[in-house]
């Protein structure tokens, strides 16, 4: 059977870039053991060989539209271009957006890939999430669960 995955991109060390990594950590314990739950502070590269061969995806990352800090954004990246809707403002090597769009062209994205997009006040050194943003990680955490419990699209 085809893994189901949620993946959570950041860094631990710049402030809100690191939501994504809080997200799937208050996860864990909370999904079915059929649920790989990724933590990943590596080049958004990586996310070929996760996205691949998967049933299932729900990616976490932080995000910056202009909205206030701790806005969740949620894109359907099946359907809808990220760019579309906001833009990565990870600290990662490569903007996801763009390693996603790769994924398209070459036809390796599973048949749900679910984006959320936690909206970042601050990205300088530091362990800390901004209180908008740690606000943001359980109403994330608890779409997510919502979102494993439909089945993915066959």
């Amino acid at each position: 059977m085809q893994p189901v995955r949620v993946i959570g991109l950041g860094n631990l060390f710049r402030g809100d870039d690191a939501v994504g990594l809080h997200v799937v950590r208050s996860l864990r314990g909370r999904v079915g053991n059929h649920v790989e739950v990724i933590e990943s502070g590596a080049g958004s590269l990586d996310l070929i060989e996760w996205i691949e061969g998967a049933r299932q995806v729900v990616l976490i990352d932080a995000a910056k539209s202009g909205k206030p800090a701790g806005t969740i954004h949620r894109v359907d990246a099946v359907t809808s271009r990220l760019g579309d809707s906001f833009s990565p403002a990870s600290t990662h090597a490569l903007n996801v957006a763009d390693v996603l769009e790769l994924g398209r062209v070459l036809g390796r994205l599973p048949s749900s890939l679910i984006v959320y997009g936690i909206e970042v006040a601050d990205l300088r050194s530091g362990e800390a999430l901004s209180p908008a943003v740690a606000a943001a990680v359980e109403g994330v955490a608890a779409q997510v669960l919502r979102d494993l419990e439909e089945p993915a699209h066959a």
